[in-house]
């Protein structure tokens, strides 16, 4: 079972993008603190990448901005990828299937504060060899 339920705060405004055929995808960082201080007593926080696709991702960049109180639930992806010197890559993030926004926004009358992502599975970032469509190798968010 792949479930994940986080509360944080957005780090930075999140950065949407759209995939060759129009989808809308969106990634954000979430600082989430721990409930439990270290030994020192110092409170200790985990930062996790998140990436929306389609109705999230639209809520989640045109709502959502630094330090606004979220909730993500989603599931646990690991990608991977070649980098242009031959050096694999591994990234662990959070597909979000809902965002919700738990606060308001500064100046944000009316505005929703939560959108769920349709039921349907988002296309894989990175597709099995075999499949040869003009967009595949195509990845959003590749460093650049």
């Amino acid at each position: 079972m792949n479930i994940v339920a986080l509360i944080g705060r957005v780090v930075a405004d999140p950065e949407i993008k759209y995939t060759p055929n129009g989808i809308a995808v969106t990634t954000l960082r979430i600082a989430v603190d721990r409930r439990f201080k270290s030994q020192t007593g110092e409170k200790e926080t985990d930062f996790f990448d998140v990436v929306a696709w389609r109705q999230s991702a639209e809520f989640a960049a045109n709502y959502l901005t630094k330090g606004r109180l979220v909730a993500v639930e989603g599931r646990l992806q690991q990608r991977s990828w070649v980098q242009q010197d031959g050096q694999k890559r591994y990234k662990i993030e959070v597909v979000a299937d809902s965002v919700q926004g738990l606060d308001r926004s500064q100046g944000g009358q009316g505005q929703p504060n939560a959108v769920a992502a349709p039921q349907e599975e988002p296309a894989p970032m990175e597709p099995p060899p075999a499949i040869a469509e003009a967009d595949v190798d195509y990845d959003p968010f590749a460093e650049e």
